[in-house]
């Protein structure tokens, strides 16, 4: 059998009856047919048939539906006219009990047992290949004239009946600059697999090596290129073998049936709710996140609110602009969060402890937890019987859902920081995702820590600043601080401009970065940020896809209740304030935001602040569809 080039202008139906002749071989149907919507072909028993439905409609990143056929039917008039599907694919797959058992150019001789099968018609990204020309983006494995690199991921599908398998994913190569436009506009092709589902490292996804891929060629990256990820209708053929029918067939990977629909061209959309943008969240690894237009505008708004200054400090000269935004992004990722605060600034009081801090930590706890994400915070040893009772009080009144454990770290070796984090101490097993310092006092370049006023509190303080300093070689484990004065830990990553905006600068400064630091005029409005900006993730249609890896269904109306009755509120942060003054926790902050009221250290201010953070974060996001 002789092979054969076909120039891109060829139509479908024609390739198609080149490939009916079987007189010429086709090693893939990559970049034929550019614009018209390619397939891939799944054929069960009838009797499967209605699982296996079921299970493309819960898994439709990779097995968008095209067409169910009848049993026995050969044709997809919906599709294309003049089909038979027992020879329109260039080569098939013929499995046995699960099994691989052949590779065939025809169907012809299995007729016969075609009559009681159905086959099923599954959206392909080779179909989206001239729209991301169209775009700029240059295809790869076009350009080398292989087959696309296809790969079995750790990823479980959602399950139904006998169908259980892994995702399987397409990667392309894609210049970092380019990145906003292949999401963009493979986001508005759903039946093509629609956006990616993962940028960056593969190892969260289970792929070792990317020159070895399951399924197709490697495709060589050019420099600059960032591998990424989409949902592969190769799902298909997984699912076959999980179910182990005793007979079934699939196209060949790469081998795809071509039909008669255009696939339009489109510009990046107009709707920001449906335009994509893409964000690295990890250098270390790296890894990207996707997040509509919209939701980074109202991210955006939040993070101007928050600049606020009430004390008059000048916060404004360590503002980085998207901080918030991607720390959001990054928590949204995480599984596990630990969180950590507590600035003894009241150095001869007992406690020492100010309110700032623990409020906007809660906040985050209780968006956390309605997420559904493992949370615990960590804080000196002296002061963890009075922040167990302050948890305790703070599930009665209804604050958060459960108790948080409790953690302290103390340094007894040069590993301890590694172990503490990492099961066994192996960085390639954290115990946390992201770490989280909010109004947490940071280590200063002498190795003490100060208050503003330069009075240096290094015996009130435990070591927790080598956690972060660790995590910051531990691809696994990204970091946040939240501060309002540079001394804070995390705040590292801005030192040069509070040592010479900040009044006791030179002195005071952090000199422990984060990852992302988060200004605010006050912390605890970084903190209550970060829990509005959670929940507009978790109603973004775009993230929320990346999340899931286009498998599954978007969250009910009653989970999207249960995270809105976790935001932040005015009679929330009062009556977290009453426990803290029960416990005899004073305000840090009164002598910059007006005297205290009743005796708890609420100012009007906050009030403002938090009901605007609702305007912005709630009213914007109705229910998803």
């Amino acid at each position: 059998m002789s092979k054969i080039s076909v120039s891109v202008s060829v139509s479908p139906s024609s390739i198609r009856n080149l490939i009916r002749t079987k007189a010429y071989g086709f090693d893939t149907t990559s970049g034929m047919a550019l614009g018209y919507q390619q397939a891939n072909v799944v054929i069960l028993h009838k009797t499967l048939a209605n699982d296996f439905e079921a299970f493309c409609d819960v898994n439709r990143g990779p097995l968008p539906l095209l067409y169910r056929s009848n049993p026995g039917e050969w044709g997809c008039p919906l599709l294309a006219k003049n089909v038979d599907i027992r020879l329109d694919c260039p080569q098939y797959c013929v499995f046995e009990d699960g099994l691989m058992v052949a590779k065939v150019s025809s169907l012809m001789s299995y007729t016969l047992q075609l009559q009681d099968m159905v086959t099923f018609y599954l959206g392909c990204s080779f179909s989206f290949q001239q729209i991301l020309k169209d775009a700029g983006v240059p295809v790869r494995n076009v350009e080398q004239n292989r087959n696309v690199s296809m790969y079995r991921t750790s990823v479980p599908c959602v399950g139904v009946g006998q169908f259980r398998c892994p995702l399987v994913v397409t990667m392309l190569p894609v210049p970092r600059e380019k990145l906003d436009a292949a999401s963009q506009v493979t986001h508005l092709a759903p039946l093509a697999h629609g956006a990616p589902i993962h940028i960056g490292d593969p190892a969260p996804l289970g792929i070792q090596d990317l020159s070895q891929p399951e399924y197709g060629d490697a495709v060589d990256p050019a420099p600059g290129d960032v591998p990424v990820f989409w949902a592969c209708g190769v799902t298909g053929i997984e699912a076959i073998t999980s179910c182990k029918s005793p007979l079934a067939f699939s196209h060949a990977p790469g081998c795809m049936f071509l039909s008669d629909l255009e696939t339009l061209s489109t510009a990046p959309p107009s709707d920001p709710k449906q335009c994509a943008q893409t964000f690295c969240i990890s250098e270390k690894l790296p890894h990207y996140s996707l997040v509509s237009k919209a939701a980074v505008h109202q991210i955006q708004d939040l993070e101007h609110l928050i600049g606020e200054d009430p004390g008059q400090r000048g916060i404004q000269a360590l503002f980085i602009q998207d901080e918030l935004l991607k720390s959001c992004l990054s928590l949204s990722h995480a599984s596990s969060v630990l969180i950590t605060t507590g600035f003894p600034t009241h150095f001869q009081h007992d406690p020492p402890e100010e309110t700032d801090g623990p409020p906007g930590a809660v906040a985050m706890v209780a968006m956390l937890q309605a997420l559904g994400k493992r949370v615990a915070i960590l804080t000196d040893q002296r002061a963890l019987d009075m922040h167990r009772g302050i948890m305790e009080d703070a599930v009665k009144k209804g604050i958060i859902k459960t108790e948080v454990p409790l953690l302290s770290f103390q340094k007894t070796s040069s590993e301890s920081a590694l172990h503490f984090l990492c099961h066994d101490g192996d960085p390639g097993k954290p115990r946390f995702d992201h770490l989280v310092a909010i109004e947490r006092s940071g280590r200063a370049a002498d190795g003490n820590y100060y208050n503003m006023r330069g009075i240096n509190i290094k015996h009130l303080v435990d070591p927790i600043d080598d956690l972060f300093v660790t995590a910051s070689s531990i691809p696994g484990i990204s970091t946040t601080g939240i501060g309002d004065g540079g001394n804070e830990l995390g705040m590292g990553k801005v030192k040069d401009a509070v040592r010479t905006y900040m009044p006791n600068g030179n002195l005071i400064a952090c000199d422990v970065a984060a990852d992302f630091a988060v200004t605010a005029g006050v912390s605890n409005w970084g903190g209550y940020a970060i829990a509005c900006g959670l929940y507009i993730l978790s109603l973004c249609p775009v993230h929320e896809r990346y999340l899931r890896k286009g498998l599954g269904t978007p969250p009910s109306p009653d989970q999207q209740e249960i995270w809105a009755a976790s935001l932040p509120t005015v009679d929330k942060e009062e009556d977290f304030l009453s426990i803290l003054v029960k416990y005899g926790v004073r305000s840090g902050k009164t002598a910059n935001l007006g005297l205290e009221v009743d005796g708890l250290p609420f100012h009007p201010t906050h009030a403002t602040i938090i009901q605007k953070m609702r305007d912005i974060t709630y009213f914007p996001n109705p229910p998803l569809a």
